[in-house]
């Protein structure tokens, strides 16, 4: 029997020219014209501009929640049905529309705001680390004050935040094949983004969930869960906390899934998957020609 799970990319998998090709379809074209209505400004317009814009998160997160939510729709449209879903951050939010949580137009409120909070950080810093000692690199959060692990995306990526001083000493005692320190503004998924969380957290209460669909793995509880409190809950802690990604897609295998799509520009959470569970068929549904044929 086969089993079917969405994948939703986040920050960092945006790419000029994404969502293009989508806006020529009318059902998609209707999504960008509301987006434009929401935001004040063209996702299009953005996603055709230049790639320093584009990657900025007051841009990035509303362009990629448009253009997945998107796509998503197409697929649905032709007859596409997933099982499971779960999504990368900013990608939770696409999975919780293509779950039937809330609207389109509740979403994109909803990832506005998260934006723009996130825009206003300031102060920390966040560093990849490929190839590591993870045993050493737990001890050295333990030991290190001001530092988490934000994003365990696999066995052999991770993703530290905190202060600056914290992160450049974790780099400094952990030794990997490679370690990139982020542009991103603020500390994001740690206690750092408590004042940002909090605020977010008051307009998140006044958006009703209603029960989700398909079942939801989320990012700080990837458990699978259609429990419209239970999914508010974990998003409302999912900006401070940790994106458990390698628990993810331990979580996808054992629910029986057979194929996984990743709904989205880039290939970086079927990458992922791919190194973790090998027998699991994967998808990419990042352009137009990438739609099933029916």
């Amino acid at each position: 029997m086969t089993k079917t799970a969405w994948m939703f990319p986040g920050q960092g998998s945006q790419a000029v020219g994404m969502g293009v090709d989508w806006s020529e379809l009318p059902t998609a074209r209707e999504k960008f014209a509301i987006a434009e209505e929401i935001l004040g400004w063209s996702v299009i317009e953005r996603c055709q501009g230049d790639e320093a814009t584009l990657s900025k998160t007051l841009y990035t997160q509303p362009c990629l929640y448009v253009v997945e939510a998107a796509i998503a729709d197409e697929l649905q449209r032709h007859g596409q049905r997933p099982d499971l879903v779960a999504g990368h951050s900013l990608g939770e939010y696409v999975a919780l529309y293509a779950a039937g949580v809330f609207s389109f137009e509740a979403g994109l409120r909803l990832v506005q705001r998260r934006s723009e909070l996130m825009d206003e950080a300031s102060g920390g810093k966040m560093a990849a680390l490929l190839g590591f000692d993870r045993a050493a690199l737990v001890d050295a959060i333990a030991a290190i004050e001001g530092v988490v692990l934000a994003n365990d995306n696999s066995d052999g990526q991770a993703v530290i935040s905190g202060t600056p001083e914290a992160v450049d000493q974790i780099l400094a005692t952990v030794k990997s094949k490679r370690a990139v320190p982020l542009a991103v503004s603020g500390a994001f998924h740690s206690p750092h983004m408590a004042a940002a969380a909090a605020a977010f957290g008051e307009i998140l209460a006044a958006v009703p969930f209603a029960e989700a669909s398909i079942p939801v793995l989320s990012n700080v509880d990837p458990t699978p869960s259609t429990a419209a409190d239970v999914l508010k809950e974990r998003l409302v802690q999912q900006m401070t906390g940790s994106v458990r990604w390698r628990e993810t897609m331990d979580a996808i295998a054992a629910a029986d899934i057979t194929t996984a799509v990743e709904v989205g520009p880039g290939k970086v959470l079927t990458g992922l998957l791919k190194r973790a569970h090998r027998a699991i068929a994967l998808v990419n549904v990042g352009t137009v020609a990438d739609l099933p044929v029916t």
